[in-house]
């Protein structure tokens, strides 16, 4: 029902949840059933966290993933080997806390870059924002999801400090960790995709 809510919300991209530790984890067989539902509706992403490249291709053959999300310690030539065997986009996170983060972001050439919170210990998921002016050191040749910490109150604010392709919530539009609350999620996606932008 969050799946399909959030895409007639109009979301771009749904994320599946692969990493054992994370209070959003999600069963692989549920993914695949969601997957097979939405997946002409909508991009599939996988969110991985220093998971092995046969873990992630099984994963985004299971579940037709257009997308992987690596959100722990890969490295370039790993999110390159992931883009060749699973065929998907590859999104790379980063943990901003500086602006010399951004000079490490940019070894990797992958299809998207994600900003997210540092907070040591984690690797995402706090529901805590980072310092958006940092953005302006950033080099502006892979696209930018921004994440951490959004929510309906400050997205339009993030949208217009970091300029993104795309945004990604989760705890934002959550009562409790993994569940979701369908007024935020309304709430959101009318704060962060102006009228004049669906019209």
């Amino acid at each position: 029902e969050d799946a399909e809510l959030a895409v007639e919300l109009g979301a771009w991209a749904l994320g599946f949840n692969f990493w054992p530790g994370s209070a959003r984890v999600v069963d692989p067989a549920v993914a695949a059933g969601m997957a097979l539902a939405l997946r002409r509706r909508v991009e599939l992403a996988g969110v991985f966290v220093n998971a092995s490249l046969d873990e992630i291709a099984h994963a985004a053959d299971n579940t037709h993933l257009s997308l992987v999300q690596l959100h722990g310690d890969e490295g370039p030539a790993f999110c390159a080997e992931v883009a060749r065997r699973t065929g998907a986009k590859v999104i790379k996170a980063m943990r901003i806390s500086s602006a010399s983060d951004f000079q490490d972001l940019a070894r990797f050439h992958t299809d998207f870059h994600l900003l997210d919170t540092a907070r040591r210990g984690a690797y995402g998921g706090t529901g805590e924002t980072w310092d958006w002016a940092l953005a302006s050191r950033r080099a502006r040749t892979v696209p930018v999801i921004l994440s951490g910490g959004l929510t309906a109150e400050n997205v339009a604010a993030g949208i217009a400090a970091v300029e993104p392709y795309a945004v990604d919530v989760a705890s934002g539009v959550e009562s409790a960790p993994g569940v979701k609350d369908p007024d935020r999620m309304a709430a959101f996606m009318a704060a962060a995709v102006p009228a004049e932008v669906g019209a």
